[in-house]
């Protein structure tokens, strides 16, 4: 029997099967059969907001195609569900790979296979596509290239796997129970890691009361995966909260939409986290006292009624530009030294 939600994961199975084999005018018209004419596409920096299909496409496919001949789309997971307000959301995660033959944003090429990690969320109306909601790990690519500029990840930096037990395509039927309390199980354990440091100590957080003690927290690179509630606090947590305190005290200026699909959960929002960096001890960044937007999108996969994985993507070359620092212009500055680029603009030739 047929279900939204079910559908929903449909209707983007000829955009996803697009850019598996990566022809653009297939995509174009994939986008063009599902999307509203008035959607709007969100990507990470510095792509930012952009109406419409077309435009959506050539500036942001259109380049990477360039750099990368052979693009091809991998996904590993595929979910969808409501909000608790009543939203329809489909959630994809994988990774773009390819051989990344030519400079892209000025991201020097290698010549080798490139993966590049992709969070992105699609949230549709009477059956039209009318927001996309979505984040590349941009730096992953600058890490490939040998071109990261800035502080070295505290976390293990890898290929980041999909879902251990691989089914992360999640099969329809709908199951809406299994759905909600999956979700809200993740709801639950969100309240509980707000509680500290406000609250107390991480004891406050109950984290043996959420998460599988073999959990494995994939973050973007930058900060990278942490093992186990141990690798989780102190690889991510601990430095976070201790650079910006103010976490979760502005959640009246945010949206989060939750939405849950059997043992899978998602979050996105745009932004979903403001947060001022007033201490020292975050990624090497010395305290601005500015308060700063946050884009976060993540999935989590739930086993045995305890949270085993979490993919978590953060926007931080926005969040860089936001302090004042170009990540770009900084890259572009290592590589006048690498041959094929300008030593006078860094820009690849």
């Amino acid at each position: 029997m047929s279900d939204t939600h079910s559908d929903n994961k449909a209707r983007l199975a000829p955009v996803r099967a697009a850019m598996y084999d990566f022809d653009v005018e297939s995509l174009r018209a994939a986008l063009h059969a599902i999307c509203a004419s008035d959607a709007v596409f969100r990507l990470a920096f510095p792509f930012e907001t952009t109406p419409g299909v077309d435009a959506f496409i050539d500036k942001a496919y259109l380049p990477l195609l360039r750099a990368v001949p052979d693009l091809e789309r991998r996904d590993t997971i595929v979910m969808a569900g409501p909000t608790p307000e009543g939203a329809d959301w489909v959630g994809c995660g994988g990774y773009y790979t390819g051989t990344f033959s030519a400079p892209w944003m000025d991201i020097p090429a290698t010549g080798h296979m490139m993966h590049m990690r992709f969070h992105e969320f699609y949230r549709i109306e009477n059956g039209h596509v009318v927001e996309l909601q979505a984040l590349w790990d941009i730096p992953e690519l600058m890490m490939q290239a040998g071109a990261w500029p800035l502080s070295p990840a505290l976390g293990r930096e890898w290929h980041v796997p999909g879902p251990a037990t691989c089914d992360g395509i999640v099969p329809g039927p709908y199951d809406e129970a299994a759905g909600a309390a999956t979700c809200q199980h993740i709801i639950d354990m969100l309240e509980h890691l707000m509680r500290h440091p406000g609250q107390g100590g991480p004891e406050v957080m109950e984290m043996d009361r959420f998460w599988h003690p073999k959990m494995s927290w994939y973050g973007p690179a930058g900060i990278g995966t942490g093992r186990g509630q141990r690798g989780f606090r102190h690889w991510h947590q601990i430095p976070f909260l201790n650079a910006m305190p103010d976490r979760g005290r502005h959640v009246d200026e945010i949206e989060c939409h939750f939405f849950g699909d059997r043992n899978y959960a998602a979050v996105t929002g745009w932004p979903n986290m403001y947060q001022s960096i007033t201490n020292a001890g975050w990624l090497g960044i010395a305290p601005t006292g500015k308060k700063i937007a946050m884009r976060s999108l993540d999935f989590w996969r739930v086993e045995k009624g305890l949270i085993r994985e979490n993919w978590v993507l953060v926007d931080l070359l926005h969040m860089y530009d936001q302090i004042g620092v170009d990540v770009l212009a900084r890259m572009r500055e290592f590589n006048k030294a690498r041959a094929g680029f300008d030593p006078q603009t860094g820009v690849a030739l």
